[in-house]
């Protein structure tokens, strides 16, 4: 295994303490440089970490077929690949696949993970090719319509799991303003955030699934803060850091944090 997916080297012990968290023991093993050089918002490792038990061992079992939508620079794809063996399909519309397959070799996953350029609406898989799909922190932007989860999930197998886990909001937005503490960080893209009760009963009432898991991580807001404000400081790429510090301060916990959705095709 290469130094990508290694504890962090001595000269970043700084770094690293400060993003090992207690309730992500499995995250904290892999390079915090890394995972901050490849970050694409929220800490990803984290959410996916917070993601699998729900989700279940019979779906992240050895060998699972597992597709990765919205995988972004494919870490969740590596993690996925590390801590449950699975065979992953990193499924990116925005990142190149050549790209993510560099990345992908360098962590010594390349016999596991995948690496395929697609969009979400125009999958070329078979029905019934997954055992699990999961998607951290991308659904919000293509899975909201009414008619989106049943064409996913004819790619799961009987039985199999849907996860997410998205930026979402406590309760659901009134009328056509965002709320008065986030307008000057508001951007029309936030309109897709929306409380664990929307997402079960989105779920629920597509016929689609059986919701398994329809929850809210408490006290998801300290995590997204302390990621982009470290973020902010050391990525290369800090502008989008610098925009999520400015949001989840000015918000702090009243309205934003994290919602997680799991369900199961009948």
């Amino acid at each position: 295994m290469s130094d990508a997916v290694s504890p962090a080297p001595s000269k970043d012990a700084s770094l690293t303490d400060r993003l090992t968290l207690p309730r992500y023991p499995l995250s904290s093993t892999y390079d915090a440089r890394w995972a901050v050089e490849n970050q694409m918002g929220p800490h990803a490792l984290w959410l996916l970490e917070w993601l699998a038990p729900a989700l279940g061992l019979d779906a992240l079992r050895p060998c699972a077929r597992v597709l990765d939508l919205g995988c972004g620079r494919a870490m969740t794809s590596i993690f996925l690949a590390r801590e449950f063996h699975a065979q992953v399909t990193a499924a990116d519309l925005w990142i190149r696949p050549d790209d993510n397959a560099r990345r992908i070799a360098e962590a010594g996953f390349a016999d596991r993970v995948q690496p395929v350029h697609v969009e979400a609406h125009d999958l070329p898989f078979a029905e019934g090719s997954f055992d699990a799909i999961v998607s951290v922190d991308a659904y919000q932007y293509f899975g909201t319509a009414d008619l989106y989860l049943p064409t996913l999930t004819r790619l799961l197998k009987p039985g199999g799991r849907i996860g997410i886990v998205v930026p979402a909001v406590r309760e659901e937005l009134a009328g056509a303003e965002p709320p008065e503490h986030l307008k000057a960080h508001w951007d029309p893209g936030f309109w897709s955030f929306h409380s664990v009760g929307w997402w079960h009963r989105h779920w629920t009432r597509s016929g689609a699934v059986q919701v398994e898991a329809a929850d809210w991580l408490e006290d998801g807001w300290r995590d997204w803060l302390l990621w982009s404000e470290v973020c902010a400081a050391e990525s290369p790429d800090p502008e989008m850091a610098r925009e999520s510090v400015e949001l989840v301060k000015a918000d702090r916990g009243q309205l934003l944090g994290f919602a997680r959705i799991v369900g199961r095709r009948p």
